[in-house]
């Protein structure tokens, strides 16, 4: 990997640039939500379709997709989210430019891996044992988050 002087992001870092992601989408997803459905946060009820444990509602699935395609496609394109760049951390390929678009999909699709076994806790461990600081989906995109000088 080029540039030796890398430092790579650690845990409270990445964590505090993901809540600011969250905290974006929660001011854009709860004013929607109250539009759309007529209550700030839905319940089971407030589903579309509900069972049990399971929940599901159009609304939801639209939320998902944008927050989705909102990390691959800037960690792709530019190398960070607006959370990263709060924080001063970048999302770098192994040659040191922007992972794009290919790399990013798959660091984003294993979230759901890294989320493993609840609370990212196969995530943290990952990312809290690596030199590298590189989480499952970082090792096999290729991709390191590191912090910006």
């Amino acid at each position: 990997m080029p540039g030796k002087n890398l430092e790579f992001a650690g845990l409270w870092r990445r964590f505090f640039g993901l809540l600011v992601d969250f905290c974006l989408f929660c001011a854009l997803f709860f004013p929607v939500t109250r539009i759309v459905k007529g209550a700030w946060m839905m319940s089971a009820n407030d589903h579309r379709w509900h069972s049990g444990f399971i929940a599901f509602d159009p609304l939801c699935g639209i939320f998902l997709l944008i927050m989705l395609l909102y990390f691959i496609l800037l960690e792709g394109l530019l190398g960070f989210t607006v959370g990263k760049l709060a924080v001063g951390t970048r999302v770098i390929a192994l040659d040191g430019n922007k992972p794009g678009l290919r790399k990013s999909i798959i660091r984003n699709i294993l979230r759901i891996i890294d989320g493993l076994p609840a609370l990212n806790l196969l995530g943290i461990y990952l990312i809290w044992k690596s030199p590298e600081k590189a989480r499952f989906g970082d090792r096999i995109a290729g991709t390191r988050v590191i912090q910006i000088k």
